[in-house]
């Protein structure tokens, strides 16, 4: 009898935690206003009209955010007519502004790169790695998908093309209505994000 109640609770706690750890691992956004390297000043507010917003985690120096840039601004043409917005998040301790122009003029960056100086949006979203995307409804400031571009590049891989093609299966997910499956979806790789000790 107690071997049977024991099975129980453990099949319940393996059938309700998935659904929990998702709710947690995707996050809100933290209202923001933050520099951008374009100039001027960015807040989620300026895409209340569009219906994703998609904000990719950008490092100075970091080999795979680099070489993660040509496929995001890829993606961004392509759903140019979609009503969504691209941009990119640093919150490197050691990247001040000077150094986020220069490497976006070096890697021909397109999309805003907002400076998160105090690191309290990356803090917010839960933000490990570079590289890394999330998809945001900028009305509710909810994060309905995070995880790689790709399955095209890794810590000691760098394909020629990918297989699985994470952010675009999750941006038609999410624009047909539908829930992304957390679970499916690999870690990020990327270069670590240090944060400040709080």
């Amino acid at each position: 009898m107690m071997n049977r109640f024991l099975k129980y609770v453990v099949f319940a706690a393996l059938a309700v935690f998935p659904f929990a750890s998702q709710a947690e691992y995707l996050k809100q956004v933290k209202e923001f206003e933050l520099e951008s390297h374009l100039g001027g000043m960015v807040s989620l507010d300026d895409y209340v009209d569009n219906d994703y917003v998609v904000m990719y985690i950008h490092g100075s120096g970091c080999p795979i955010a680099r070489l993660s840039v040509s496929s995001f601004q890829e993606i961004r043409s392509d759903y140019a007519d979609r009503n969504i917005d691209f941009l990119m998040l640093n919150s490197f301790v050691q990247d001040d502004m000077d150094r986020i122009k220069k490497e976006a003029e070096e890697f021909s960056v397109e999309v805003p790169i907002l400076k998160d100086a105090d690191q309290s949006v990356a803090r917010s979203m839960g933000v490990e790695r570079t590289a890394e995307v999330f998809i945001v409804d900028p009305r509710t400031r909810e994060i309905h998908f995070r995880g790689p571009i790709n399955d095209a590049l890794g810590y000691e891989t760098q394909r020629s093309s990918a297989s699985n093609h994470y952010l675009r299966d999750a941006l038609e997910t999410v624009m047909a209505g539908g829930t992304v499956n957390m679970r499916d979806i690999p870690d990020a790789k990327g270069c670590l994000v240090g944060y400040f000790l709080s």
